[in-house]
Order: C-alpha cells, then sequence, then structure tokens
C-alpha cells in the first residue's frame, strides 16, 4: 500500500512498508507480550469477520472502556473502522450516570471493557440502555465473555463483505464520536472522521524524530484524541509501541522499554523534576554544589541563542557528571518528548532540553483531532514560551476579542445530536473558534493566554485571568494544585492544596511535628508562614489587581472521583466554588 487515507488503512501501510516484529506490546501478569504486524492485521481482520457475523452495520457505535492501554484496544478499534461501525472510546473514571448518558446519547450497541470493575459499572446501567446488546471484557473474568469469544466467531465467508466496506468506506465518513469531559453540563459527542485524524497525523508525524524501528512507550489514555493520534502516527512510522503497566509504575517501565520518545501530560514532568531536586537536596559537599550548578545552567538554556563557547563547555561538563543520570532515569535512549493537555512551565521545557531530554509542548483540542500547533525538535522550529507553529495543513488566526480561531482538515465534523451547539463553535465565514485567548509572535509561534470562558471579572470590573497565576504559583514544589476565585469578588483569592509529601519534608527540615494528620498540619503556624512567603513572593510578578491577597489550605487533593477535576484533569471550576462555598465564604468574610 502507497498511502493511507482512512485510519484502517494505516496498519497495512505499516505492514507494507515497514513491518515490525514488536508492533504492539502490552505487560500482561506474564510479562511483555507483542504481536508483530502481521499477527495485528490477522487479528483485526477476524474481529471484523466476527463483527459481520454478529449483524454489526456500518454505522453502529461500539464503545471501548479500559482502565490502562493495551493491545486489544488497537484491534478493536482498527476492527470496527473496516467495517464501517464507530467506535465509542471512554474515559474508565467516569460515573455510571454519565455512562449511561453516553451510552444513549451514541445508541451504544456493543461494548469491550478491560476488568471486573469497568465490567460491573457498565453492566449496572445496561437496562437502562436499550440499544445495548452485549459487553466483553479484555481481562478473563468468572461469568463474563471474554473478547477472544467474538474473535472465534469470525466466519469467512464474510470476507466479501469485509472488502465491500473497506472499499465503501471514505475519507469523510464519521470513524470516532469522542465525548468531550466538559467542565461544565453533559458531555458532548464530538465527531472526527477518518480523514479528521488521518491529516493531523500525517502532518504531525512530519516533524516528529522518529525511525522505523524505535521503540515509544504509550501511558497517556488512548480514549483520549491525543494520545490516540500519537499512536497512528506511531503506526506509521513503523515504530514499536509499548503500552506502560500504570501511571504509578511507568518509571519501571521506562528503564525496561527504553524508549526513544514519548509523549506526556506536564503534571507527570513536574513530578520526575520535584523527584530529581528532592534527590539533589539530600546530597551534600561537592556533589551538592555541583548538582544545585548544573540545575542553574539548565535553566538559562535556549535552543534558539548561540550562548557561547564558555556556556556550551560547562554545559557539557554537566551533561556528563549530572544530566547523564536524568537520562538512566528515563531509559537512556530518550530523544523527544512531546507535552499536550495542559500548560507547561517553561523552566522544564528549558531544563529538561539542557539535560539532552527535549520537551516540546503543543496545543490543540478534541475537536481540531487535536493538535493545531507543536513546537518543532529543530532548533528554529521551537520557541520557549509558546506552544510552538501551526502544522503545515493548519491556519490559525487571532479574532479581534483574541481568541485562537482556526481552519483545517483536522476541524471536527460537529457535536454528535447536537446542531446549535456545532453552530455556536464556528464564525459564519467557516473558523472553528477555539475558546481559547492567544497571540501570534512575529515569527508565528502561538501563545495562549487564558481560556475565553474562564476569564474572572471582579467586582471592581477588572478581568482577571486564572490560568497563568495558577501555573506560576504551581512552581512552587509546596503547591500541588491551587483555583484562582475571584468572578464578581472584591479581590483574587485561592484555594491551595498543599503538595504533602514535599510539605511533610519540609516540615521534617524545620523541626515542625509531622506525625499529625494532613488536616492539622496546614493549620501549623509555621506552614501558613511558608505558604504567605511563597504567595508573596509569587504575587510580585503579577499585577495589583492580579494578585492572591487571601488563601485557603486545604486537606484534600481535587481528584476526579470527588468530581473537582474531568478526566483530562483539568479543574471543574464551579463543582469546586460549589463544594467550598464555606470556604470562599470565609475567605470573603460572609
Amino acid at each position: 500500500m502507497e498511502n493511507y487515507t482512512r485510519l484502517f488503512d494505516i496498519i497495512h501501510y505499516q505492514n507494507a512498508n515497514f513491518p515490525q516484529q514488536k508492533c504492539l506490546t502490552t505487560k500482561y501478569e506474564s510479562g511483555w507480550q507483542s504481536m508483530s504486524t502481521q499477527e495485528v492485521v490477522d487479528k483485526v481482520n477476524k474481529l471484523s469477520l466476527a463483527f459481520l457475523a454478529n449483524g454489526i452495520q456500518r454505522g453502529d457505535k461500539i464503545a471501548i472502556i479500559s482502565t490502562n492501554n493495551r493491545t486489544e484496544w488497537n484491534i478493536v478499534d482498527l476492527a470496527c473502522l473496516q467495517i464501517g461501525a464507530i467506535d465509542v472510546p471512554v474515559y474508565p473514571t467516569i460515573s455510571p450516570a454519565e455512562y449511561e448518558y453516553i451510552f444513549n446519547d451514541a445508541g451504544v450497541k456493543m461494548a469491550f471493557v478491560s476488568d471486573q470493575d469497568l465490567y460491573d459499572k457498565v453492566s449496572k446501567i445496561k437496562g437502562q440502555v436499550p440499544s445495548l446488546n452485549q459487553i466483553y471484557s479484555f481481562d478473563q473474568l468468572p461469568n463474563v465473555e471474554n473478547w477472544e469469544t467474538i474473535v472465534a466467531q469470525a466466519d469467512e465467508s464474510y470476507t466479501d463483505e469485509l472488502k465491500k466496506r473497506m472499499d465503501e468506506t471514505k475519507p469523510e465518513d464519521l470513524a470516532t464520536l469522542i465525548y468531550t469531559s466538559g467542565t461544565t453540563g453533559q458531555p458532548k459527542g464530538v465527531m472526527l472522521s477518518h480523514k479528521n485524524i488521518v491529516e493531523n497525523a500525517r502532518a504531525t508525524v512530519k516533524e516528529l524524530p522518529l525511525k522505523p524501528g524505535h521503540v515509544v512507550l504509550s501511558f497517556l489514555p488512548l480514549c483520549h484524541v491525543f494520545e490516540r493520534m500519537v499512536c497512528y502516527s506511531y503506526l506509521v512510522s513503523g515504530v514499536e509501541i509499548h503500552y506502560a503497566e500504570s501511571i504509578e509504575k511507568i518509571g519501571d517501565n521506562l528503564k525496561e522499554v527504553k524508549p526513544h520518545f514519548f509523549t506526556t501530560v506536564p503534571r507527570l514532568l513536574e513530578k520526575v523534576y520535584e523527584k530529581i531536586v528532592n534527590t539533589g537536596l539530600e546530597l551534600s559537599g561537592v556533589k551538592r554544589a555541583l548538582f544545585f550548578w548544573a540545575m542553574d545552567l539548565g535553566m538559562k538554556y535556549n535552543w534558539r541563542e548561540k550562548q557561547g563557547f564558555v556556556y556550551n563547555t560547562q554545559l557539557k561538563l554537566a551533561n556528563k557528571l549530572i544530566f547523564s543520570k536524568w537520562r538512566e532515569a528515563l531509559g537512556g535512549n530518550v530523544i523527544g518528548i512531546v507535552s499536550g493537555s495542559a500548560p507547561l512551565q517553561e523552566r522544564l521545557a528549558r531544563i529538561f532540553s539542557a539535560a539532552g531530554i527535549e520537551v516540546r509542548e503543543g496545543y490543540g483540542l478534541t475537536e481540531t483531532s487535536p493538535v493545531l500547533t507543536y513546537n518543532r525538535f529543530s532548533n528554529e522550529g521551537a520557541m520557549l514560551g509558546t506552544v510552538g507553529l501551526p502544522l503545515d495543513n493548519v491556519q490559525v488566526k487571532i479574532a479581534e476579542d483574541g481568541e485562537i480561531l482556526a481552519k483545517g482538515p483536522n476541524i471536527m465534523v460537529g457535536y454528535y445530536n447536537k446542531p446549535d451547539k456545532t453552530a455556536e463553535v464556528f464564525t459564519e465565514d467557516g473558523w472553528f473558534m477555539t475558546g481559547d485567548i492567544g497571540e501570534l509572535t512575529p515569527e508565528g509561534f502561538l501563545k495562549i493566554t487564558d481560556r475565553k470562558k474562564q476569564l474572572m471579572k471582579t467586582s471592581g470590573g477588572k478581568y482577571v485571568a486564572p490560568q497563568p497565576i495558577e501555573e506560576k504559583f504551581k512552581e512552587s514544589m509546596l503547591i500541588e494544585q491551587i483555583m484562582v476565585v475571584a468572578e464578581q469578588e472584591k479581590f483574587v483569592s485561592a484555594l491551595i492544596v498543599p503538595s504533602f509529601s514535599n510539605l511533610r519534608d519540609w516540615c521534617d527540615n524545620n523541626n515542625i511535628n509531622t506525625d499529625k494528620s494532613d488536616a492539622d498540619l496546614i493549620c501549623d503556624e509555621k506552614v501558613t508562614k511558608k505558604i504567605e512567603e511563597i504567595i508573596a513572593d509569587f504575587n510580585k510578578k503579577f499585577s495589583h489587581v492580579e494578585q492572591i491577597k487571601k488563601y485557603k489550605l486545604l486537606p484534600a487533593e481535587f481528584t476526579i472521583e470527588g468530581g473537582e477535576l474531568t478526566p483530562t484533569m483539568k479543574l471543574k471550576r464551579k463543582d469546586i466554588v460549589n463544594k467550598y462555598t464555606k470556604e470562599i465564604d470565609g475567605i470573603y468574610g460572609r
């Protein structure tokens, strides 16, 4: 096959051009298990034939829900797409009520789940979803039909029908429904065509530092369009995809797999950085001095500037003595990391790149399949403090009110069953309205300044953008989470969740008794004084109206389960305000 225009073409493209012995690899209880490209193709074809034998029609919806990424996910995905069915990837962490809404809105006919917990969740709502006929599991579970059961129903007599379905599928046909996590209201089903995602993968992969045979580690959820599109890009590149066991075991998996590349979210890099700094703090004497000398060098790094012979010589020494250990912790082979989903602190891109671990930030939305811009891996194609240049098949411009607008083959078909909501996000001349505020540099790099809908107006009529404030404050190792409060209030305040592991370390080093609960710890006078010092220091970086005047420390993290975070870890601001009304009222003396 010379080209690929539909998503299922991609696996056949790899098989024809650079077949891999380890196309997809997953770690099970028995260890790492790989499937070659040919084995993946054969399994996908078998499942496609089984779907046809079970009466799955073009346009039928099939849900895929998995706690972790795994080979089975890709096989179900590609098998669905080959027969013209539409897959509905769903987050494993959402509530049964949200499953019920999504399944009914989409009209899901069949569901694949990874494990017992998810099977229990979905089976509970089966009676409220008339369209749902069957649930299969990837794990072997008692009294549950395993996915191999349906694969075994492959019927060769449907071979001609399979070829006909594949031939008749057009690039413009709907491929998937991805329900946005939504910070407010019911989730919306984003309709993405084969062309939307294929063209995004095609444009993205041109600039990735990948070669056939490279190894990648995947751990961001495949149900999120970012990692899913990236995995299609990996298949196009002919690299070996290894799926991490879990977020908790990434450190071990990095050392086992020794990847050349992976995608991530900023919080993971922040945690890696914090762990590295804590290690440095435990050193003493010359070793400690060398460690922080290297850190200071790294913080001055900029790939777009010539920094001179002296700096470059010092950086080489720092790489040999200090940064080489960082690379070893990531497996020793990493040549590139792309960060997305949330703003990346500039200092992280600086210091990791100085350490020979090139980190680049990108930007996009589910509705844009998802990438609109990203910083390339060439020095001239990347700029610190930005989310990069637009893809070569994407147009980006800034509206009069500062909103980022986009056009391209990656822009969604629309919201499923919601033509009114679709109309709301397009201008009269067809530009997609991202809902983000930004600006373009003279060189064409995009900067994000805030979410349009998140701009807060104080009771004094001043506008405050919470996101830059929150991101800056999270640079403190003692602050895990923060939410700015300002809408219709007299001044800016914040709800702050400390990083309790780092806070306890700080308390140990400052003779503060840590034999108490988190709730008691945040009431300690020395702790509150330290937080006030951090706030005073960061406030200097903002205008008077943006500065945090008062705050409240919270004893528990914001979580998905608690209803404060979306599945993509974004703050559900209205829900947090409702949950902590008492604390906010206390801040403002109500």
